[in-house]
């Protein structure tokens, strides 16, 4: 018989996984396996975690919600903890495992891990499918799909039918209540499995816990109450709001670990355009994720040059590392109010706005001259939304060193408050006001982070 493992990495979900569908039918039996490693919670990336507790909880909300659509079908999700290519070839090895089936990987990291899986297990077909992003492998190559720039990039695929991105939308595959493989010793309740690695690992946090909650079923029922409302004929007016849950859509916190597919967004909204309102608004909502389909395969282009103080230019931003500078931007104890208030909004409820994050990342570049990297290295920890070709790719835009021709972005922060917060509500409703007499430099040698 033969045997396969899904590996669940940043596809959280059943609906829309062709990887799911094809492991199913390709083989008599298949396991599903999550691996949670400690590194994310260590703080070795510029200091901080690579997995904050506002991410953590959502995660683990998904990865509960996951194990009981499994158990419907028969299925467990098995936890394992551990660096992933030790612990994915130790469950290869131990159940003769033929087939290793996974989501594409875009992060050099995550590549790297993989590239260490084939090394140790050249004998098993790893197989990746592209499912977090609206191409495929196979259509960028094929097209040829220019990546110089945003504009270059959008120009070229919007002239291009567009119904490509709607192909392999699949339903929960139809071979996965036959094929069930259990692994007694690693068949711990997901529950108590997870509720063993916040006491002993995670600082697991409630703070925030009501903005938004992880997993499938509520991922598919905010799309659907999103499309069922009129906010999509409204986005491109609102989008740009501080503050306001239906202000935007909230998807980006779902896509990032794959409770939604880019795939079910674009058909929803096309449906929405055919039975509902096109307009501007919904056409932007399209834009949104073209924006983001295009950092994805940029970032697989560039590489760890996506991670480097200059990007892929030579020249270097006139920035260093300042520690009392970042200390108060990171506490929201800076001598900008709005940027404060961003700041603190973050902090408690792992969100921000995407206006606000332009804001706070200019304050920290082009007021503060700290490496755009530590900014980039905080939103990763904090946001419940984090993507890593988002999160990188836009900090490289605004500190000036990515594929942008217009070079970095500088926010005139007083100007932005005045047209995005004119009242002062959002500065008073997260207490963002100014700090007084701020010293934002000093020499103390044990605020410098040292390298690990």
């Amino acid at each position: 018989m033969s045997r396969a493992l899904y590996w669940f990495t940043q596809d959280l979900r059943l609906t829309c996984n062709q990887g799911v569908d094809w492991a199913t039918k390709a083989h008599d039996e298949v396991v599903f396996v999550y691996v949670i490693n400690p590194s994310w919670f260590a703080q070795n990336n510029y200091n901080h975690m690579a997995v904050g507790t506002h991410r953590w909880r959502f995660v683990c909300d998904a990865l509960k919600d996951l194990s009981e659509q499994l158990r419907k079908f028969g299925h467990h999700l098995h936890l394992l903890v551990g660096e992933p290519s030790e612990k994915l070839t130790e469950f290869i090895e131990s159940y003769n495992i033929e087939a290793l089936v996974l989501s594409q990987q875009f992060g050099i990291y995550e590549q790297r891990i993989l590239e260490r899986i084939c090394q140790r297990n050249e004998s098993v077909t790893v197989k990746q499918f592209s499912q977090t992003t609206l191409f495929n492998n196979d259509q960028v190559e094929e097209l040829e799909i220019p990546m110089r720039s945003f504009s270059t990039f959008r120009n070229f695929v919007e002239k291009r039918p567009l119904e490509i991105f709607t192909k392999n939308v699949f339903q929960h595959p139809a071979g996965l209540q036959g094929t069930a493989f259990l692994c007694p010793e690693h068949a711990g309740h997901c529950s108590e499995v997870l509720s063993k690695m916040n006491d002993s690992i995670v600082p697991f946090d409630t703070n925030g816990a009501g903005f938004i909650t992880g997993g499938e079923h509520r991922a598919q029922h905010h799309l659907k109450t999103y499309f069922e409302s009129y906010a999509p004929s409204t986005y491109k007016e609102t989008r740009n709001e501080l503050d306001g849950f239906s202000k935007s859509t909230k998807f980006s916190a779902y896509l990032a670990i794959g409770n939604l597919s880019p795939k079910q967004i674009w058909l929803a909204i096309e449906e929405y355009e055919r039975n509902r309102h096109k307009n501007d608004s919904t056409y932007w909502l399209k834009f949104e994720l073209l924006w983001r389909e295009y950092f994805q395969w940029l970032i697989k282009v560039k590489g760890k040059s996506f991670f480097l103080f200059n990007g892929g230019g030579n020249s270097k931003p006139l920035t260093s590392f300042y520690s009392r500078r970042f200390a108060a931007w990171c506490a929201g104890q800076t001598s900008f109010p709005l940027v404060n208030a961003c700041m603190r909004q973050l902090n408690e409820t792992g969100y921000m706005s995407n206006r606000g994050r332009q804001i706070v990342a200019s304050c920290l570049v082009n007021e503060l001259s700290v490496d755009w990297r530590y900014g980039a290295a905080y939103f990763q920890q904090q946001l419940i939304d984090y993507d890593v070709a988002s999160n990188w790719g836009n900090w490289q835009y605004i500190a000036g060193v990515g594929v942008d021709p217009r070079g970095g972005r500088h926010f005139n922060i007083p100007k932005q408050a005045q047209l995005y917060d004119p009242d002062g509500e959002f500065v008073k409703k997260w207490r963002g006001h100014a700090q007084k007499e701020i010293a934002y430099d000093g020499v103390d040698e044990s605020d410098w982070p040292l390298p690990k």
